[in-house]
């Protein structure tokens, strides 16, 4: 239902992007750190009914979890007002973040950032090593990634995460060798 929609509008304001960038601003806006940070923003994390251990492990600001809450709310309001009541919470709630990411396409997805600043550059594409530590209801990852000269280190909850703090690293440093 949220891809659905905020495809839809997209499309409709603007027919004159490529499918690349409108693709890239899709997947900033449903994406999970930013649905995230509105479930977070509304309020959600002290509402979850948690078990004992996701509780006590963070689980109430688990980026995944207030993801997860956001899209279930979403589906809510559709099974009960419909595609249109669907649609005016969407937009009511990341209108702003379209905005946001039609001004700067694929900034937050710093993997394909440094992905096409090494095609650019004539490199071999980014190469990532990544590991997990800890116990499955509390897990952090660390990656580390490597193209040309440059190289970073990042962590997160998950391995996507991890990557992306990598990747954005990495393309700092590229960013100032080049």
């Amino acid at each position: 239902m949220l891809g659905l929609v905020v495809t839809r509008e997209l499309f409709d304001r603007f027919p004159d992007r490529s499918e690349g960038e409108l693709t890239k601003i899709r997947a900033e806006v449903v994406g999970e750190a930013t649905l995230a940070a509105l479930g977070r923003d509304l309020g959600f994390g002290p509402l979850l009914r948690l078990g004992k251990g996701e509780a006590a492990s963070g689980g109430r600001d688990r980026v995944s979890l207030l993801a997860d809450a956001t899209e279930a709310v979403i589906a809510a309001v559709y099974l009960d007002g419909g595609i249109d009541a669907a649609r005016r919470l969407v937009l009511g709630l990341l209108g702003d973040r379209i905005d946001a990411a039609v001004l700067a396409p694929g900034r937050s997805d710093h993997k394909t950032r440094l992905q096409e600043e090494a095609a650019r550059l004539g490199l071999d594409p980014p190469r990532y090593e990544v590991a997990g530590a800890g116990p499955d209801h509390d897990k952090r990852f660390r990656a580390a990634v490597s193209v040309g000269a440059a190289s970073g280190r990042g962590e997160g909850t998950t391995k996507k995460m991890a990557e992306q703090h990598a990747a954005e690293a990495a393309w700092a440093e590229l960013e100032a060798l080049t």
